[in-house]
């Protein structure tokens, strides 16, 4: 199984869906946004996975990058090939998709519940969270996942996108903590706490990484047409 990775050269780790990932023979390729690179065509690979970014869509300074991976995801979903986005990459997904990403009322780390309609494919259950945007689901789409904030999840076509990290392991979590040390305390969030969250959940975030790769490659996504 062809996966493309596409990642920022300082957060290429997948985590607990590449390790789900690689449990079903996945072999990768990671491109990195700060790299010039093509964009591949959709018969050089068969899944694509967009990870999380310190970057918002919207920066001006990384419009480019972010166009050319846009390119890719629309592409991928044109093809029917099987695309995740995962935070920022969620909302890239949107973006590429015709919806609308926006700084969220507020930053959301920590963790954080989420409500699913479709809990064999997104299983509720708190999951780590951590961004300053949110997506408007993009025209077409399902919405299956929402918490006050706004969208958690959604499908369109052989796309999922999710506003959360299923990703994320506790190295992972601890790594973030220490170089977002700043933004845990604007938000009033204890790291010590959270990384000691993540280690405790940690067998459970592991599940429900595995339980959502293995319904978003079995085809387990609620149908939609690709926004224009």
């Amino acid at each position: 199984m062809r996966t493309l990775i596409v990642a920022n050269r300082s957060d290429a780790d997948p985590g607990f869906v590449g390790a789900a990932l690689l449990a079903r023979d996945a072999r990768f390729k990671v491109l990195l946004r700060e790299d010039e690179w093509g964009v591949p065509g959709p018969d050089s690979y068969d899944v694509v996975v967009s990870l999380g970014s310190e970057w918002s869509v919207y920066w001006e300074h990384v419009a480019p990058e972010v166009d050319r991976e846009a390119v890719l995801l629309r592409q991928a979903v044109e093809a029917g090939k099987p695309v995740l986005g995962l935070c920022f990459g969620g909302q890239l997904l949107a973006h590429a998709l015709g919806g609308a990403v926006t700084p969220a009322p507020a930053p959301e780390l920590g963790w954080h519940l989420i409500e699913s309609d479709l809990p064999d494919l997104v299983p509720e259950g708190p999951y780590v969270q951590w961004h300053s945007d949110r997506f408007e689901v993009p025209t077409g789409a399902v919405e299956v996942a929402r918490n006050a904030t706004g969208p958690q999840a959604y499908t369109l076509g052989s796309a999922l996108g999710l506003q959360f990290h299923p990703e994320a392991t506790p190295e992972v979590v601890r790594r973030w903590c220490v170089g977002g040390l700043g933004e845990l305390a604007r938000s009033g969030v204890d790291p010590v706490s959270f990384i000691a969250e993540a280690q405790e959940r940690a067998d459970e975030a592991r599940a429900r990484a595995d339980l959502i790769v293995g319904s978003f490659l079995s085809g387990a996504l609620v149908s939609g047409t690709v926004g224009t």
